[in-house]
């Protein structure tokens, strides 16, 4: 496989080879945050049936924890989401091209893709439902520093942020448990939103913030979002190369089945590497 040498030559390497991979991450945030316009508006929206049903702000919050996680689950789970590796998160393919998993215009592209396909999933949301997401107390679902202020939501998106890749890192690089990583980081999104959320509104994301923030217009704390992610994240994996070691990191995928190629370490399908030997004269091995 020859790869262009030229810095536009890689950019149209990339865009020519891996544009599914980025068009899916786009589309995994933006139904993510679909999925998030939709529980917020049934759940906090005051003329919403089921808020009016449920009177507990704990009980309304802890059901869209569970909504949220299981949304995290079928995606990175899906077909699709196995295809890109199901990152739908800056800080995590920042973390991933750190370590040298991520080539750099694959970084970029994935970055460019979740933050265009949250934006377009929030105005959608918008489109559908409306007043009644648009407006106060919804607002297009924005995260903003919450009861404890700058500070504790400082302090709470490091603590959730570093607590996700670890778990991530460490499930993913062990043979026996990787097929749980979805499973362990959808529980996570739940945990985090319903013991988390008052603290910061739970984004451990860049380009959810993002997202929100600019249909809203609502930009308080916003630096919060943009940094304090990627930095925990980058300092979970410093830990986990510390205590693990260099190799510990198998690939940039958070499942990484058989079936499905992967742009990051170069894998193939059995079927198409077969296919491929022989269309060149070689015998299958």
């Amino acid at each position: 496989m020859q790869t262009p040498h030229s810095a536009t030559g890689t950019v149209a390497y990339a865009l020519r080879r891996h544009w599914p991979e980025y068009l899916i991450e786009g589309w995994a945030l933006g139904c993510f945050m679909l999925s998030a316009a939709l529980c917020a508006t049934l759940l906090d929206y005051p003329g919403s049936p089921v808020h009016a049903l449920i009177g507990s702000a704990e009980l309304r919050r802890g059901l869209a924890g569970t909504a949220m996680g299981l949304t995290a689950i079928a995606l990175i789970y899906s077909p699709w989401g196995q295809r890109s590796g199901a990152h739908m998160n800056p800080a995590v393919t920042l973390t991933f091209w750190r370590l040298g998993k991520v080539a750099r215009h694959d970084a970029l592209f994935y970055i460019a893709a979740q933050c265009l396909g949250g934006t377009i999933g929030v105005l959608l949301a918008g489109g559908v439902l409306g007043d009644a997401f648009t407006t106060p107390p919804v607002r297009y679902a924005v995260t903003v520093p919450g009861t404890q202020g700058v500070a504790g939501a400082v302090a709470a998106e490091l603590a959730i942020s570093a607590l996700l890749m670890w778990t991530v890192l460490r499930v993913s690089n062990s043979p026996r448990y990787a097929r749980y990583t979805g499973l362990c980081a959808g529980m996570l999104v739940a945990l985090f939103i319903t013991f988390e959320g008052p603290l910061s509104g739970m984004s451990m994301n860049p380009a959810r913030t993002l997202a929100s923030a600019l249909p809203a217009h609502t930009w308080t704390g916003f630096w919060i979002y943009a940094t304090a992610p990627i930095m925990a994240m980058q300092a979970a994996a410093t830990l986990y190369l510390h205590r693990r070691g260099s190799e510990a990191v198998a690939c940039a995928k958070l499942l990484h089945p058989s079936t499905q190629r992967c742009i990051h370490c170069g894998h193939v399908p059995i079927a198409k590497r077969a296919a491929a030997q022989i269309a060149t004269g070689v015998r299958p091995s």
